[in-house]
């Protein structure tokens, strides 16, 4: 039996951590996955546009999230944070067409800056199947 009451979960399919924290925690059959920015696996930030950075970091969050035993469509709530809300539109595309037909709860707000100054980061709440 485990000491910890939560399990920590680590991918090598998306990029690791770039400061201090985990890039999930499961806890009582849910998966709390940490903001995914754009970068590879190999940390090197996806080349082209916001278009290109919605995508990697949606996979990166997709990897994430199968890596705690779940998948995208047992994400219950993603918060996506943008430099830009001129390019709400063109993640939204992005985020609706990688989600569908499922749509998980969801805010999305602009911030001044992230990390590594890329354009977008994308984070979630997502139940573990093996708990459903």
């Amino acid at each position: 039996m485990s000491s910890t009451p939560y399990k920590v979960i680590h991918t090598t399919e998306a990029p690791g951590a770039v400061a201090p924290y985990s890039q999930a925690v499961v806890h009582n059959g849910v998966a709390y996955v940490s903001g995914c920015i754009p970068f590879t696996p190999e940390m090197k930030l996806v080349e082209g546009g916001i278009e290109q950075q919605t995508e990697q970091a949606l996979s990166n969050l997709f990897a994430v999230v199968k890596a705690a035993g779940s998948d995208p469509s047992h994400i219950l709530k993603c918060t996506i944070f943008m430099k830009d809300m001129a390019n709400f539109e063109k993640i939204n595309a992005i985020y609706e067409k990688r989600f569908a037909p499922y749509k998980p709860a969801r805010s999305a707000v602009e911030v001044s800056r992230l990390p590594k100054d890329v354009g977008v980061e994308i984070e979630c709440i997502a139940a573990v199947k093996a708990n459903l």
